[in-house]
């Protein structure tokens, strides 16, 4: 279960001014969309949603130019991570430090066939914001009986990542991507899968009816009509200016990133010290990366924004560290 994850701040009472805990992009205004749900009225709130939300899968499937058969859409790609755990029951390898909700996954399904393997791949991953290469997932893809890539950073990143379109032509590959990371929404809760039919269809056996609400179906329409002014498209030479200065602080040593975010580590502090001395004295928040398996008590996590609070960011660590 997720625990000690970024975007916290109702642990403060007040005072957070900059948020670093969220990879989520700095994004503009969410009043188009806003206006559009609002317009909608009682035709959302008054009727159920569809059981499973077969307009919105019909929308992405012509986005992606894939079957469709192949689009399963999701309450946020955590949900669907929890379906892809059930649905399939296999051993887990799980490429870390990455997100925990694979290996809490994977133990409230546990695996019936432990012969044939399932490999959790985050790629970008979360935490570290590295990309692996493409011959490289290629040959896990051919090592594992099934290969899940987590695909919700997709949009945060320059380097290469397999098109739903390749990917669904290949028989053990099941992609997620998250609508709440492409447009900035989080609060709203929806993702979706992509895979070949017949790993859609074993999927949708272990889907709950209504799990999409219809708000968030009817948003996930209006933001793949609206995709080129409302995607969010982080800055992420910013983020290479942010890693820069970071990496240069004496005590602290950031790892490489191909992301808007970066795992970091501070000497001379732990992370929870380092997160509540920010919080507290600066009004910033960062992520306490702790808690991602493999990683230290040092380990800390910041998502770029503007470059007057990497600044700000920056200067607040210089001064702590």
């Amino acid at each position: 279960m997720i625990k000690g994850h970024g975007d916290d701040a109702y642990h403060y009472a007040e005072g957070i001014n900059s948020d670093f805990s969220s990879n989520i992009c700095p994004h503009g205004s969410h009043q188009a969309l806003m206006a559009h749900l609002a317009s909608c009225g009682e035709r959302l709130l008054a009727h159920y949603p569809e059981p499973e939300a077969w307009s919105l899968e019909r929308l992405l499937a012509q986005y992606h130019d894939v079957a469709p058969g192949s689009v399963v859409v999701t309450n946020g790609a955590t949900e669907a991570i929890y379906l892809v755990a059930q649905a399939f029951r296999l051993r887990p390898v799980i490429m870390g430090p990455t997100f925990s909700e694979y290996a809490d996954a994977c133990r409230q399904f546990p695996p019936t066939d432990s012969r044939h393997t399932v490999c959790w791949l985050c790629n970008p991953n979360n935490p570290t914001g590295q990309v692996l290469d493409q011959h490289d997932v290629e040959r896990l893809a051919v090592k594992h009986q099934l290969l899940v890539i987590d695909q919700s950073y997709e949009h945060y990143t320059d380097q290469f990542v397999w098109h739903p379109r390749w990917a669904c032509r290949l028989p053990n590959v099941i992609q997620l991507h998250s609508m709440t990371k492409t447009y900035g929404v989080p609060g709203l809760r929806l993702g979706y899968i992509t895979a070949p039919v017949r790993l859609a269809n074993i999927i949708r056996q272990a889907m709950r009816p209504w799990a999409v609400s219809a708000l968030a179906i009817e948003a996930g329409k209006f933001l793949l009509e609206h995709d080129d002014e409302l995607r969010c498209r982080p800055d992420l030479g910013e983020a290479r200016r942010l890693w820069q200065q970071l990496d240069a602080i004496n005590g602290v040593s950031m790892q490489p990133t191909a992301t808007n975010f970066m795992l970091g580590t501070v000497a001379h502090l732990t992370a929870a010290e380092l997160k509540d001395r920010l919080a507290r004295q600066h009004g910033m928040l960062i992520r306490d990366a702790s808690n991602f398996r493999g990683l230290t008590p040092h380990h800390f996590r910041v998502a770029a924004q503007s470059p007057a609070e990497n600044d700000a960011l920056v200067e607040a660590l210089r001064g702590l560290a």
